[in-house]
């Protein structure tokens, strides 16, 4: 017998239900979950989402536990969280080390505690059981989505626009591709081993396939390695951080010489960087933005799963392109009329929609 340690915060339910991913770490503490789940309030809200934030962990190390003790784990965990979990109350979707297998196994533990299917209990479920089309790569299209109308009012021409990326998963690898179809010349791309480089643009197709036999983007054929501190450093139009917190600090800021930083992972650059990249006259598309593509189309699954009536792929990328796009121009709008960088300027929107809706409602009793 083993006993595990679980949270599940809820931040805030003024907007909607409590919405935030699920976490499987052996570091992981309630301190963390608390900020993350402060930060899918503001993301919910940004994008004007009708979600609250929350977010869960479990104290584990999911690497050294088979698939059936994390399918013991995850329903045990479930049964506990039951009173608080809910299609109208909290509805948890994948982070890490967790995935669409972990969500299946939530989903079915709360149908059986109540009696019949319940698909929109979670959203990152499999297509078998109600998934949504698009969800998989909806947090990269969405960081591209905020980058093309970033250039747009930046005045920067897309033909041949460098692009260097640090995180070729999830995320960095969506980005790659299609950053690469509108045009881009991505020029650097990195994973945790470290990073390549060709100043006349990088082969994706290849260097895709490089990854899949070598585990590693370093030592690709087409391209020289650098470490993940040069990438950062790299002369380009658009760098996008796509990989862990803190990567820009208040060591390595100065050294930035992107046009556009577009942060794809949660956190990358520290508030000290942050002052320093406003000063340097960096455009910062700040994580709360331009990462929401990820809750934006686990809002479309909730709606899809809630009604029983799905939408094909094209239909889920041309609602996510008309939320991210009008959720740009309104923090662009802002930052331009209150004369801030843009991280304070999507901030002043979520903060004050989260506060007219508390005000709205009143207190009670």
């Amino acid at each position: 017998m083993r006993i595990f340690t679980g949270y599940r915060v809820h931040h805030s339910l003024d907007r909607g239900p409590a919405k935030g991913g699920i976490r499987y770490h052996p570091d992981v503490t309630l301190d963390e979950v608390k900020a993350l789940a402060m930060w899918m309030t503001w993301k919910c809200a940004v994008v004007n989402i009708p979600f609250g934030g929350a977010k869960g962990a479990v104290v584990c190390n999911p690497k050294e536990m088979s698939k059936g003790e994390l399918e013991r784990l995850t329903r045990r965990y479930t049964t506990e969280l039951m009173i608080f979990l809910g299609p109208e109350k909290d509805i948890p979707a994948p982070d890490v080390y967790t995935d669409s297998q972990t969500m299946a196994w939530i989903m079915d533990t709360y149908s059986m505690n109540v009696g019949y299917s319940v698909p929109s209990v979670v959203t990152g479920k499999p297509l078998s059981i109600g998934g949504s089309r698009g969800r998989e790569e909806a947090t990269g299209r969405g960081v591209v989505l905020t980058i093309l109308e970033a250039i747009k009012e930046l005045g920067i021409p897309k033909e041949g626009a460098t692009v260097a990326v640090q995180g070729f998963g999830n995320v960095g690898g969506t980005a790659v591709r299609l950053l690469c179809r509108e045009g881009f010349k991505v020029v650097a791309v990195s994973d945790s081993h470290g990073g390549t480089y060709n100043s006349h643009g990088l082969d994706v197709d290849a260097l895709s396939e490089h990854k899949r036999e070598a585990g590693t983007v370093v030592g690709f054929p087409g391209g020289e390695d650098i470490t993940n501190e040069e990438l950062l450093a790299l002369k380009c139009d658009v760098l996008v951080p796509a990989a862990l917190e803190n990567q820009i600090t208040e060591e390595n800021a100065d050294n930035v010489q992107a046009k556009i930083l577009a942060e794809g992972a949660n956190g990358p650059t520290t508030p000290e960087a942050d002052l320093i990249l406003y000063d340097k006259g960096v455009f910062v598309i700040p994580d709360i933005l331009a990462n929401a593509g990820g809750v934006t189309v686990s809002y479309f699954e909730w709606v899809q799963s809630i009604q029983e009536f799905f939408w094909s792929e094209d239909e889920v990328n041309a609602r996510l392109k008309d939320i991210m796009v009008r959720s740009f121009h309104e923090v662009y709008d802002v930052h331009r009329e209150e004369k801030v960088d843009m991280r304070l300027a999507a901030y002043m929107l979520a903060v004050g929609r989260v506060a007219e809706a508390f005000h709205t409602r009143g207190l009670y009793p």
